[in-house]
Order: C-alpha cells, then sequence, then structure tokens
C-alpha cells in the first residue's frame, strides 16, 4: 500500500467517525430536546406538587400529596407500597439510589378523577458510570375534591435506564446499607 493510499485511507476513515459521531450527538440533543418539550396546557395542581415532591429533597412531601391510604406502584421494578409513610419511604430509599432524581412533566390529560402524565423520569444511579434520562408514563388516580392522589402507577423501562447508566442488565440496587454489585 502506497503512502497516498494509505493517507487517504486514514482521511476517509476519520471522516466516517466524525460523521457517525456527530450524528450521535445530534440525535441525543434532538432526543433530549424533544423530552423536555411541554403542550403548553396547564398541569393540574397535584401533578404539579407530585412533580415538586419528586424533584425536592423532602421525602414526606411526595408522602403528603397522597391520601392517607394512598397506593403508589412503580411498575418497573415491581413493587408497591401503602399509606403515606411507606410513600415517604419509597422516596427516602430512591434518594439514596440515585443522584438528581428528576421527573419532567411533558404531558398531562384529566379524564374524571384520573390524570395520565406523560415525564421524563431521570438522575443518576450512584456508581454507574452515566446518567439516565428515559420517558415515563404516570397514571394517577386522585381522591374526590381532585387535590391529593388516591393512587400512582408508574410506567417506563427499567432496561433503558440500565442500558442508559452502564450498567449491567442484571444490576439491582443494594439491600439499604450494603454495597452495590
Amino acid at each position: 500500500m502506497t503512502s497516498r493510499t494509505l493517507r487517504t485511507l486514514t482521511v476517509v476513515t476519520a471522516a466516517a467517525f466524525l460523521c457517525a459521531t456527530a450524528t450521535a450527538t445530534a440525535t441525543a440533543t434532538a432526543a433530549a430536546a424533544y423530552a423536555v418539550q411541554g403542550t403548553g396546557r396547564p398541569v393540574p395542581g397535584v401533578v404539579a406538587a407530585w412533580a415538586r415532591a419528586w424533584n425536592g429533597s423532602d421525602p414526606r412531601a411526595l408522602g403528603a400529596v397522597f391520601t392517607a391510604d394512598g397506593v403508589y406502584t412503580d411498575e418497573a421494578v415491581g413493587v408497591t407500597f401503602r399509606g403515606r409513610k411507606e410513600i415517604a419511604g419509597w422516596k427516602a430509599r430512591a434518594d439514596t439510589l440515585i443522584d438528581n432524581v428528576r421527573v419532567s412533566v411533558r404531558d398531562t390529560r384529566l379524564e374524571g378523577d384520573r390524570v395520565t402524565v406523560r415525564a421524563v423520569y431521570s438522575g443518576h444511579l450512584k456508581g454507574a458510570p452515566k446518567p439516565f434520562a428515559v420517558p415515563m408514563t404516570t397514571l394517577l388516580g386522585l381522591d374526590r375534591g381532585r387535590c391529593r392522589i388516591a393512587f400512582d402507577q408508574d410506567h417506563y423501562s427499567l432496561a433503558e435506564v440500565l442500558i442508559q447508566s452502564g450498567l449491567p442488565a442484571d444490576w439491582t440496587p443494594p439491600a439499604p446499607g450494603a454495597a452495590a454489585r
């Protein structure tokens, strides 16, 4: 192979790499930009309070937006919590496992006493190489006055959280007080 051929091959390979990197970056940037777009419709007060509680640092604030016998289900990890104290405990556990845990509401749809929330769930699992930001859909059932949550069902892809975080598919969170594996 001549030095001219080798030089041409190097330039073409470098150009292909840069093009692929730019395309991947542009795709990720576009996806992130879309993820934070809203519809401009007002968010029901209870949904705003729910998002503020998830984005805050006081676990009791999440429990407080639920009825006394409220039920919270995280479908991705298959857990259910009943009552304000257990729900607040789930938020406290999330805060110990995930740095900067956030729920960014994109859209809501209110039908009777139910609200469907489309959001982006994001954060950085402690010990993971990278942060995550995945689409989430939550169904909220409201009390009669529509001011507290009677039930919450969160739906997102745990597999996508782990992929984005750079963790193996069989990763599980450590037991409280234990080290991550």
